[in-house]
């Protein structure tokens, strides 16, 4: 069984980065990443916070991205 862990928001951009996402662009008050036809919501900072395991595995599963990809991406 494949395990994530939290993540800085910045390194969450970079990962989703050297996955081919588009650079965030803000519409309203949140963030998107793009990547053909997916536009994905990222969460905002708070406080410099960690993006928690849940909020993570619900990011990955929305853009179609497999745990054992998003721990290979480094």
């Amino acid at each position: 069984m494949w395990k994530i862990n939290p993540i800085s928001h910045t390194n969450f951009v970079k990962k989703l980065r050297k996955l081919w996402f588009d650079w965030p662009f803000s519409w309203w008050k949140h963030l998107f990443m793009s990547k053909w036809d997916l536009d994905l919501t990222i969460p905002n900072t708070h406080s410099n916070k960690d993006i928690g395991v849940w909020l993570l595995s619900r990011i990955l599963k929305q853009a179609n991205i497999r745990i054992d990809e998003w721990n290979n991406n480094k």
